[in-house]
Order: structure tokens, then C-alpha cells, then sequence
């Protein structure tokens, strides 16, 4: 074929066309890649026009730092609880691993007490409430919470059990604790006896079970904060409840008053119910002369009611909240705010120990620390799913009263509470008597006004 001017013009101008048209349209690709327009590699899509490959964070970040946590508690009976919770909490944060760390109630004060003199403190600790969690405070070993979200989800007056001297809150409260009778239905049932409502028909019923053989009450002396939590638990119509706590509070009454005496004088009056050399009785053996049948009663806190439960299933229990003044009436319910949970101030991993904090002020914890332990939770909004933490929490609302001796006599040292519950071990053993029981708790509570 021959080519003449015409043609080869015209091949020339279409050429031109195509590569003008193929520049235009690949020229911000061609920019971003360093090519020559000229180029015949595939157009880049726009600046302005997102991928759908393109992740909306950075893809360099790096995940978060694997932290684990030291959490010392005094309640090894509750590890499956807080198994489940912290299993909870890593649904949210599994890089911050929990290690539970649990003692004996009755070792757990020196731990405790060495780790933070030593400066080997757990990250995250469980406080006794009120004066034992304020001296930990006080000397300067806790992070101050009262900035922590979720504190509005915790009943506002739980937190005096967790407050420093300063005013600051120390501590996330678990729960709110009552001095609780237990008793065994099928027990009592076999003898016909009537669940006492007052003091005078406990006598009575425990009389009754006396003389038919059955251990009325089973009560372990040796750790002798057990005697002090028993006297809660049946002391407050002897000494009217709140009416004598305001007058101590004021100072128009102390421990050598009449009615206090008289609580002390029940007190004496158990000593009969109780099983043979119960002074050096633990309360494991105690709990399995309940379950066995061969006590009736059981005086303890109501958290123990899951630790029944759990060793003994089929067993048929009943509470008895507390006594009231006389038949008919609302009992008396002796209260008192469980441990709390703080933050060591040398935690070397604050935010995620504070995370942890948070967390047990959700309505997630609280329900589980219900559910697996059938105690009520200091959280707001969460309801009891058994029977019997439910029967306590509405004697709880019609009629409570402090624990005297932890609450309001929880200072000095050694405290008025245990120079109280080590005289009532030496009353039982036939040392002192009940004035002397007295004079040693009211000379103790004098000494420790003495040093504030």
C-alpha cells in the first residue's frame, strides 16, 4: 500500500488523539506513582476516593501490652466467682490478666500488713472495712478513687466503710453484709418447734433442742472474732439497737451501760447451747456439726450461705434474719459493709488496675457476684435471684442496725472489738466474768479515744 501525504496526516492526527486522551485521564495516578504520562501502567485511583482496603487505623499500631495483675483476697471460698468475673473483664480486656491471689481470713491481716511494709504490695488488695481499711489509707499505701467512673453505681453510703481520714474514697465496696441464724428446717420440723422471733423464744427453742439431744448451736470459739460477730447477731434487742448506737455516737452512753451489759449477759446464757469445748473449735468443724445433723443452728454471716449450700446441697436451710423486740415485730438486722477492693499505690500498672476497679462498679459484676455467691451486691440495680438473700434484703430494709464492734469500735491497738471478743473467750473459759468482760472492752475503747 502507498502512503500519501493525506494519509499519513490523518494516521498522525488519530494517534495524537489517543495518547492526549490516555495522559488526561491516568494524570493523578501517574503523579502519586512517579511514572511519565507517557506510561502504560494501570491508573491509581484518586487521592480524594477512599479504598475499601484501607483500614481506619493506623496499620503499624501496635496491641496493648500484656499486664498481669496481683489481686489478694481473704476469700478463697469465693476463686470460682471471681474466675467467672475476670473472665467477664477480658471479654473487654484480654491483655490484663487477673492472678487471684487468696489467704486465710485469719492470716490475711499479717500478709497483707508484710507485703505492704515490704513494698512487694499486690496490685489490686481487698480492705477489711472501715477503721482496719482507713489505717491502710491513712499511712499512705492507696491510690484515692473518688475520680473512678462508675462510683455513682454503688450505694452512697456503703463508701464510709472504704473512706481515708481525709474524706477520700479508698475502696470499691463488694456488699453489705448481715449477722444471719441459720437453721435447719427438717430439724426443726422433726420436733415441732417454731422459727423464734424474739430472744426469749431462742432460749426456748434452743432449750428444747438441748434436751432432746441435738446441739442447739453450732459455734466455733477458737478464732474468737466469731464470738464478737455471734454477739451482733443477737445482741440489738438487748441494748435497743439504734437508740443506744446514737447515744455512744453522742456520748450520753459507753459499754458499761445496763443494756449493753445485759447483750453480754446473753452472751453467758449461750455459752449452755453451744458444743462441748467450743472455745477451741474452728469453724470448719462447727459448719460440719451443722450439716451433719447434729447442731440445729448455725450463727455466722450470710455469706457463708453459699459455702452451705455448696457443701451440703441437699440440706434443708432456713435464716432468721435477726430477733425482734417482741412478737410481731419487724426484726432487727444486724449490718455491716463487707471488705473493698483498693489500689496498692505502687501498682507499676495503674490505668489497668483503675480498669479493673471500674469494672467491679458495673451492674455485670454485681450480677455475677450475686448469682455465684447469693449475696447481695453493693451495686445498684441488681436483684438476688435466691429465696433466702432475698428473704434477708427486705428484713434489711424494714429494720437495720450496725454491727456495734466493727463499726464504731474498730480502733485503738489492739482494737476494742478484739480486746471484746478475747474476753468473751476468757469469760467461756471460766477466767473473767461478764463485769470483767466489760471493764477490759470500755478501758480499751477509752485508750483508743485517748490516742485519736
Amino acid at each position: 500500500m502507498k502512503w500519501n501525504k493525506l494519509s499519513i496526516f490523518v494516521l498522525f492526527l488519530i494517534l495524537s488523539i489517543a495518547i492526549i486522551g490516555c495522559s488526561g485521564s491516568g494524570s493523578a495516578g501517574n503523579q502519586n506513582s512517579g511514572t511519565s504520562s507517557g506510561s502504560n501502567t494501570t491508573p491509581q485511583p484518586a487521592a480524594s476516593q477512599p479504598t475499601t482496603s484501607q483500614p481506619a487505623t493506623p496499620q503499624n499500631e501496635a496491641p496493648p501490652e500484656e499486664v498481669e495483675l496481683v489481686m489478694y483476697s481473704w476469700r478463697a471460698e469465693d476463686r470460682g466467682m471471681y474466675e467467672k468475673a475476670i473472665a467477664k473483664f477480658n471479654e473487654t480486656y484480654p491483655h490484663i490478666q487477673i492472678d487471684f491471689q487468696p489467704y486465710q481470713s485469719t492470716e490475711y491481716n499479717t500478709i497483707l500488713t508484710n507485703a505492704l511494709m515490704s513494698g512487694s504490695a499486690p496490685d489490686i488488695l481487698q480492705l477489711r472495712p472501715y477503721a482496719s481499711g482507713r489505717s491502710i489509707a491513712d499511712n499512705g499505701y492507696l491510690l484515692p478513687l473518688d475520680n473512678l467512673l462508675g462510683l455513682e453505681h454503688i450505694n452512697e453510703q456503703y463508701f464510709e466503710a472504704a473512706k481515708g481520714s481525709d474524706g477520700k474514697i479508698y475502696g470499691v465496696p463488694l456488699t453489705l453484709n448481715s449477722g444471719t441464724i441459720f437453721y435447719n428446717k427438717d430439724l426443726f420440723e422433726a420436733h415441732s418447734l417454731n422459727v423464734p422471733e424474739t430472744w426469749e423464744e431462742f432460749v426456748q427453742v434452743s432449750q428444747t433442742l438441748k434436751d432432746n439431744g441435738i446441739i442447739p448451736i453450732a459455734q466455733g470459739g477458737r478464732a474468737a472474732y466469731l464470738l464478737s460477730l455471734t454477739h451482733g447477731a443477737i445482741a440489738p434487742t438487748a441494748y435497743n439497737g439504734n437508740e443506744f448506737v446514737d447515744k455512744v455516737l453522742s456520748g450520753q452512753a459507753n459499754l458499761t451501760d445496763p443494756a449493753f451489759v445485759e447483750s453480754v449477759k446473753r452472751m453467758e446464757t449461750l455459752g449452755q447451747f453451744f458444743p462441748q469445748d467450743f472455745v477451741a473449735l474452728d469453724d470448719a468443724s462447727a459448719q460440719t456439726l451443722f450439716y451433719t445433723g447434729e447442731a440445729a443452728m448455725y450463727i455466722n454471716g450470710d455469706y457463708r450461705l453459699a459455702t452451705l449450700e455448696s457443701t451440703a446441697p441437699d440440706m434443708n436451710i432456713g435464716v432468721i434474719p435477726g430477733f425482734a423486740a417482741a412478737k410481731g415485730q419487724d426484726p432487727i438486722v444486724t449490718t455491716w459493709v463487707d471488705g473493698s477492693y483498693a489500689v496498692s499505690k505502687d501498682t507499676k500498672h495503674p490505668e489497668e488496675a483503675l480498669l479493673f476497679m471500674e469494672f467491679m462498679t458495673t451492674e455485670a459484676f454485681g450480677q455475677i457476684f450475686t448469682d455465684e455467691l447469693n449475696r447481695l451486691s453493693a451495686v445498684k440495680g441488681v436483684q438476688p435471684k435466691h429465696p433466702i438473700v432475698n428473704q434477708i434484703t427486705a428484713a434489711i430494709a424494714k429494720s437495720t442496725t450496725p454491727y456495734l464492734l466493727l463499726v464504731h469500735f474498730g480502733e485503738g491497738e489492739p482494737t476494742t472489738k478484739t480486746v471484746f471478743e478475747n474476753a468473751l473467750q476468757g469469760m467461756y473459759l471460766g477466767e473473767i466474768t461478764v463485769d470483767q468482760v466489760i471493764q477490759q472492752a470500755q478501758e480499751a475503747a477509752d485508750r483508743a479515744a485517748g490516742s485519736e
